[in-house]
């Protein structure tokens, strides 16, 4: 039995890719790190790149969301689950907002002090987007200050006089340690550490100016919470302090000296996160304010590099379509290894050859698939298994395949179940728009009573219609074949694809399954769900088959674009 530790292995070409766009100090739109879950996106960034954007002139700010998932974080000893991260409690905005500003914070507290980003700077970035007078006299006010203040003061003349006034009020020894003038403070003239403490009070002035007017449309955004309307001018307002520091950086951006860059990971959370604060707007009116507004800062002006990086298909076309036109995004899309690329990384350092033939025909080449088998390997438990002379390395994934039914396919299933059946209620109420219950569509017809058995048997057999669809298909499903987009109107493959399943991928345009095993895991919850139909209910999936059923065959997977 092989004993070698699991290493991380290079991919030359996706990373060569990404240190390309990287090494630009400036660039006009965000790149999308996108793929199914399982191929590595997270191991690449954090084990392989992080270390080296992060040496000389490179700084790279990294933030994930999930990090505050305690049960599936590997920080917390947990893992990513294999399912949408919307099946898991989710944190708050207002923490996600919390955990972005704080990372570029420390960013702009480091090109501080590289004396990149002055007091003069802030200001002037400050007063192109905001009218600030009326809050610089507040927080004079607010500090005591008893000479009275003229209303033909320059907003330049009160910007000062507040910096003046803001940095009495702070700790001396807390911003020196901000500057880190313990370790340097001997090799600093007076003048330059006054330029510099100048720069970070600077930077908090700006902080309360952009909360004090964001406390002033508290009530206003509360209402919009309450009525669901929209409005952009109420959700800039919210992203308007991580968006100033990301303009402060960009414009302090110098190859060769500073060079800042900021990796959003599972950046889908923030679209599906708590609300939990009035004062703040929902999770989705942020995540499309703060991108919109990225976008809108690599066209205009040029931006520093800004990669997302998500297992969530919606960002792999839908989000390209949303934003504007397909190309609005420079698109990363991966797929881990290929077979012969697996096979030659896996093949006798960690699997015999006959044990990767089994591994390659039921779980596919999925490095995470190919991580949990090989941990299943050193286990006890295999060890017992292999005692016993009956037993064999098929039991092990059969195992494996066990695991990934009970704890994945089968709760997934359920939720797409409860997705099915809000349809079907919204569909009754009227809330389902005509186009996606034109005529001849499978789903059309969703039960007229309020009973929910009915309604969960409905669901149950829309979902079966569609699986047993992918299976004729041979799970795979060209959804722009034809320029028809039919399949996106489908409720069933709408929550699949929500629950973290099926994999919408950009290029080419296929429908599938995330991995192999998942696949397969998939054929056994149809396989078990027809055993366990009653007599009526075969009837009802059988009739629904015959007169109503999905067929996809035409929008069929090409031969050559087998991507597992």
């Amino acid at each position: 039995m092989v004993n070698k530790a699991w290493k991380i292995i290079p991919r030359p070409l996706l990373e060569t890719i990404l240190n390309n766009h990287a090494q630009h100090h400036r660039v006009p739109q965000p790149l999308i790190l996108h793929g199914p879950r399982g191929v590595g996106k997270t191991t690449l960034i954090l084990d392989r790149i992080l270390g080296e954007w992060n040496k000389g002139p490179h700084l790279t700010g990294y933030v994930d969301f999930a990090q505050s998932i305690k049960d599936h974080h590997p920080n917390f000893d947990g893992s990513f689950p294999w399912y949408s991260w919307s099946s898991c409690e989710l944190p708050s905005v207002s923490s996600c907002q919390t955990q972005l500003e704080n990372c570029l914070e420390s960013m702009a507290h480091k090109g501080i002090k590289l004396g990149t980003i002055s007091s003069h700077q802030i200001f002037t970035t400050l007063n192109k987007w905001h009218g600030i007078n009326t809050a610089l006299r507040r927080i004079l006010n607010q500090n005591a200050s008893k000479i009275a203040i003229s209303n033909k003061v320059s907003s330049s003349g009160l910007w000062d006089r507040a910096v003046f006034a803001l940095s009495a009020r702070f700790n001396a020894s807390e911003i020196d340690g901000v500057l880190d003038f313990e370790e340097k403070g001997k090799s600093l003239s007076i003048d330059e550490a006054s330029y510099f403490k100048e720069a970070i009070v600077a930077l908090r002035l700006a902080k309360e100016v952009i909360k004090m007017q964001q406390k002033w449309r508290a009530n206003a955004i509360a209402d919009l919470n309450r009525s669901g309307r929209f409005s952009r001018s109420l959700a800039n307002s919210c992203t308007d302090w991580p968006c100033l520091l990301l303009e402060l950086l960009s414009q302090a951006a110098e190859i060769g000296h500073f060079q800042p860059k900021l990796v959003i990971n599972n950046v889908e959370i923030l679209c599906n996160a708590m609300l939990t604060d009035d004062s703040m707007v929902c999770g989705s009116m942020y995540h499309d304010s703060l991108i919109w507004r990225i976008i809108a800062l690599g066209a205009n002006e040029r931006c520093l590099p800004v990669i997302l990086v998500t297992s969530d298909s919606y960002y792999s076309y839908q989000a390209f379509m949303d934003f504007g036109f397909p190309d609005i995004f420079v698109s990363r899309e991966t797929f881990g290894w290929t077979p012969q690329e697996a096979k030659m990384h896996m093949v006798t350092d960690y699997f015999t050859h006959a044990e990767w033939m089994v591994i390659d025909d039921v779980l596919g080449p999925n490095p995470r698939h190919l991580f949990e088998v090989y941990v299943l390997k050193q286990s006890n438990y295999y060890q017992k298994l292999m005692d016993d002379e009956a037993s064999t390395f098929e039991d092990i994934v059969d195992a494996y395949l066990a695991y990934l039914q009970v704890t994945v396919v089968n709760p997934s299933m359920e939720k797409a179940l409860s997705i099915l059946q809000k349809f079907a209620i919204d569909a009754r109420s009227g809330k389902i728009l005509e186009h996606r219950l034109h005529f001849g569509a499978p789903w059309r017809h969703p039960p007229s009573s309020k009973d929910p058995t009915k309604c969960k048997e409905w669901a149950k057999i829309q979902l079966m219609d569609f699986v047993q669809s992918l299976v004729n298909a041979e799970f795979g499903v060209n959804y722009l074949a034809d320029c028809s987009l039919e399949i996106l109107d489908d409720p069933a493959a709408v929550a699949l694809v929500e629950v973290g399943l099926l994999y919408a991928q950009r290029d080419p345009s296929f429908f599938r399954p995330i991995s192999k095993g998942i696949q397969r895991c998939l054929a056994r919850w149809l396989v078990q769900e027809r055993m366990q139909l009653s007599y009526q209910n075969l009837l009802q999936y059988l009739w629904q088959r015959i007169m109503r059923g999905r067929s996809y065959r035409h929008l069929m997977l090409q031969v050559g674009y087998d991507k597992y």
